[in-house]
């Protein structure tokens, strides 16, 4: 199937697709056109991936998923793997969180004694 009929198929725009490949998720082979064609096995590949991204992972952490990515991710459970990279992801999310939070309450008290109210 070509890059179009995978975007289709899965939910995920052509240029995901591209840097899917790019990243080394995905695979294609190039038609005498130069077009991508995807085997059916990269629907699933891609139903994983977008699981794990969604899950909040980054395209270098599903890269360690490279064995699993052809078969039922959720079948079996989550992996020992994925905790610990799940784990790591929602630190790195609570460190951002915080420091948001820490500038808005920075912005807020600044503009408690300055700025006009409306």
């Amino acid at each position: 199937m070509r890059i179009g009929e995978l975007a289709a198929a899965t939910g995920t725009s052509s240029r995901a697709l591209r840097h899917y490949e790019q990243a080394g998720l995905i695979t294609s082979e190039r038609a005498a056109n130069g077009y991508r064609v995807y085997g059916d096995p990269a629907v699933t590949r891609v139903g994983n991936i977008r699981l794990l991204l969604d899950a909040g992972l980054t395209v270098d952490d599903v890269r360690l998923f490279l064995p699993c990515l052809d078969g039922d991710l959720l079948a079996n459970g989550p992996s020992d793997g994925f905790f610990r990279i799940a784990r790591e992801r929602l630190a790195v999310i609570d460190r951002r969180i915080a420091a948001q939070v820490a500038v808005r309450n920075r912005l807020a008290t600044a503009l408690d004694g300055v700025a006009p109210n409306k």
